[in-house]
């Protein structure tokens, strides 16, 4: 059966920091046939600061209620929260509350960036894992708690050399991205984490994992793995990782 861009199996509502350029593109790339993407920009930070964890903290406490009923117009079957340092700087309940507090508002089922990168681990039964991104190191700290709190080892850890702007997350090119998935590795590791919806990683999933030999998981594409678990949408027209071959253990 051949389904139309914006109707068939499903519409998956997305909300993205208002600074983020990557997120659509990414996953425009992981699209299934048949579902459609539909974005609302949230705000709730400081455009010209550094995303430090006050600033994420402050994103993730910001109210959803003008968001969520733009973004209700378009109907979605899911909604994803799209910012992963959000809710890894309030911790694990908080993440669950949100996620919660979306479906409620809006009716849909939700993904959170930080959730799915749980479920995701969860899905290739691993607990070890190397962790790369681009934040600062604050936020670092907040999110290996994040981590460890939802029962992972993190063994290795790799950022990058400054605190990068809003706009310098995204401006990392994937050969950077590559590299700082290399350095977050080791022979410890069962899997490597790339964790930022900003970050190109989505492109590079492929060729580290051919490099690497084990599995790669980033934001984004967590976040697409676990709404198809959710919408019983198949996985195996997906091309971005071993993820998308696991069986969830949820």
């Amino acid at each position: 059966m051949t389904y139309s861009a914006s109707r068939g199996r499903a519409r998956i509502g997305v909300l993205v920091p208002y600074t983020n350029v990557n997120m659509e593109s990414d996953l425009a790339m992981m699209r299934p046939e048949g579902v459609s993407f539909h974005f609302t920009r949230m705000g709730g930070y400081d455009v010209d600061a550094v995303p430090d964890a006050s600033q994420m903290a402050g994103l993730g406490a910001a109210p959803l209620d003008e968001p969520l009923a733009l973004l209700s117009g378009a109907r979605p079957d899911l909604v994803m929260y799209g910012c992963t340092s959000a809710t890894l700087t309030h911790g694990t309940a908080f993440d669950r509350d949100l996620a919660v507090q979306i479906n409620q508002l809006s009716g849909a089922k939700t993904v959170t960036a930080a959730g799915a990168l749980v479920f995701s681990l969860q899905a290739l039964g691993v607990k070890s894992i190397g962790f790369g991104t681009p934040y600062t190191a604050d936020i670092n700290e907040e999110a290996i708690q994040f981590l460890t709190h939802s029962g992972f080892d993190v063994v290795t850890t790799a950022g990058v050399d400054e605190d990068l702007g809003n706009y310098g997350q995204g401006e990392m090119a994937p050969d950077e991205v590559f590299e700082l998935g290399l350095r977050a590795n080791s022979d410890a590791a069962e899997a490597v984490v790339l964790s930022c919806t900003e970050m190109r990683s989505v492109e590079v999933i492929t060729r580290l994992e051919a490099a690497l030999k084990k599995p790669v998981v980033t934001s984004n594409q967590a976040m697409m793995f676990e709404a198809c678990r959710l919408l019983d949408l198949p996985t195996g027209e997906i091309n971005f990782g071993s993820l998308f071959g696991a069986e969830s253990s949820q």
